[in-house]
């Protein structure tokens, strides 16, 4: 189940989405999440953000809406008060990074490399890079949209850190293959994607949108065939590792990803479904490699 991403071992393929898991603490509760893959935390900015007012999280048909703004602590208490828990942790702990401006990305990247060289890299493995955040200084429109906007910043930050560093794609990218391509030019280790695909739901009672923002991110298996799309589209293209996810809720989900192209998955929104998701996915995977006689997944990785 082993693979391998810029020098960093993965011990199986399953990975919990940023977001979805908090940075681990509370999924602990339940079961061992040692067993897992990997741990990428919830999404960082430099400074803290409050997100979104209102309601942050809708229920729909085979997924969910979520509009809840990138809460998070900051880049700066991330590392004072959680990272200790992430030195006790022993599989792959990546750092979701975002930012609304150029320098808010890169200083919040010299951050964390900085604390990774104090600490020896005992806490911190590997950087997710979410360029899908609205660029306040170009009226919003995300990073992740035109591969020229992307490519500087992808090229600062590569700069910033010498931590492996994989680049989250926004399904929304004009090109998503070659936005990933762009992302290897410039150094990349990897690219994950897809994110949250934008959705809206309307109160027909109260006649405006349900979320504040008026859109808001969908998610959970509604998206996943788009998804798998677009992961076997990516890893086509590119000769760097590619991290897949999109309404992953079963084993032979993680199975059609891998044939896809994908090194290894990432679980979102069945977290929420399954307090021990990563435990289940865990176990039937097992059971299904027996079943089907697969003695390693590089025998189906990318044979679609």
């Amino acid at each position: 189940m082993s693979t391998r991403i810029a020098g960093v071992t993965f011990k199986n393929p399953i990975v919990m989405a940023s977001g979805t898991f908090g940075f681990g603490k509370e999924y602990a509760k339940y079961y061992d999440v040692n067993e897992l893959g990997g741990i990428s935390g919830k999404g960082l900015t430099l400074q803290p953000k409050a997100g979104n007012q209102g309601t942050r999280v809708y229920e729909t048909a085979s997924g969910m809406l979520n509009s809840v703004g990138l809460e998070n602590p900051g880049v700066a208490a991330f590392l004072d008060k959680e990272c200790a828990y992430w030195e006790t942790l022993d599989t792959v702990r990546i750092v979701n990074l975002g930012g609304n401006t150029f320098e808010d990305y890169v200083a919040g990247a010299e951050l964390i490399q900085k604390d990774a060289d104090t600490r020896g890299r005992k806490a911190v493995d590997m950087i997710e890079l979410n360029i899908s955040c609205p660029n306040v200084k170009e009226g919003g429109i995300a990073f992740g949209i035109r591969t020229c906007d992307a490519r500087e910043l992808v090229r600062a930050v590569r700069q910033a850190t010498s931590l492996p560093l994989s680049v989250k794609l926004s399904p929304n990218a004009e090109d998503i293959a070659d936005m990933a391509l762009m992302c290897q030019e410039e150094g990349a280790d990897a690219v994950s994607l897809i994110n949250t695909i934008s959705g809206m739901k309307i109160d027909v009672r109260r006649r405006r949108s349900v979320f504040n923002n008026l859109y808001a991110g969908l998610s959970g298996p509604a998206i996943k065939p788009i998804a798998l799309r677009m992961v076997n589209q990516v890893a086509k293209r590119v000769d760097i590792p590619v991290i897949g996810m999109g309404g992953i809720t079963s084993a032979t989900d993680i199975v059609e990803f891998i044939m896809a192209g994908a090194a290894v998955v990432q679980v979102g929104t069945y977290n929420f479904m399954n307090m021990r998701a990563g435990q289940d996915l865990l176990r039937d995977l097992r059971q299904f490699m027996i079943e089907e006689n697969i003695a390693s997944l590089d025998e189906i990785r990318g044979i679609v």
